[in-house]
C-alpha cells in the first residue's frame, strides 16, 4: 500500500503515467474535460490500448463534464473508442453533476489519482489502497450511473 500527495502538475503527469503503466484490466476516468491529462498523446495512448486489446467487458469508462475538447482535441482517442466500442464508452455527464470540482482515474478498481479540484494540480496517489480507494470507486460508480451523453467521433443524423 503506497499513497503519495501531489502537488505540482509535473508530478501530476509523473503520478498519471505511472498509474497507466501498472494498469491490466481497466481504466475508469472522471475529469472535466481530459485537456490535463492529456490522453491522446502516443505513449499514453500505447497504455489505454494495451487494456482494450486486454478483452475485458467495461476496460474503460471516461465520464467528464465538458466533451466539447474530448471531441475536438482527441482525435487518436476517439479513434480508439470507436474501434473498441464494446469495451471502451466515454459520457458526457448530465448537467445536475456540473458542480463537481474534482478528477479520478481509477485503475483496476485498487489504484487511483485523485484531483481534489480541476484548476489545481493538488492530489493523491493511490497505489494497492483498496480502503482509501473504496469510497471514490462507490462514487464513481454513482456518477457513471447518472448516464449522459454519448461521446463519440461519428455525429448521428439523417
Amino acid at each position: 500500500m503506497a499513497r503519495e500527495l501531489i502537488t505540482s502538475w509535473t508530478d501530476y503527469q509523473m503520478a498519471l503515467d505511472r498509474l497507466l503503466a501498472i494498469a491490466c484490466h481497466k481504466i475508469s476516468i472522471y475529469d472535466e474535460d481530459l485537456v490535463m491529462l492529456k490522453l491522446d498523446s502516443e505513449p499514453r495512448l500505447i497504455h489505454v490500448k494495451r487494456i482494450l486489446t486486454a478483452g475485458q467487458d467495461d476496460a474503460l469508462q471516461i465520464a467528464v463534464r465538458n466533451g466539447g475538447p474530448v471531441r475536438q482535441k482527441n482525435p487518436l482517442l476517439l479513434n480508439l473508442l470507436t474501434a473498441f466500442s464494446h469495451r471502451a464508452a466515454a459520457r458526457e455527464t448530465p448537467q445536475q453533476l456540473a458542480h463537481l470540482r474534482d478528477s479520478m482515474i481509477i485503475v483496476d478498481d485498487k489504484h487511483a489519482l485523485i484531483r481534489f479540484d480541476r484548476d489545481q494540480a493538488r492530489s493523491k496517489l493511490l497505489i494497492d489502497d483498496i480502503d482509501e480507494l473504496r469510497p471514490h470507486l462507490t462514487r464513481f460508480r454513482e456518477i457513471w450511473s447518472e448516464g449522459g451523453e454519448a461521446i463519440s467521433s461519428s455525429t448521428l443524423g439523417l
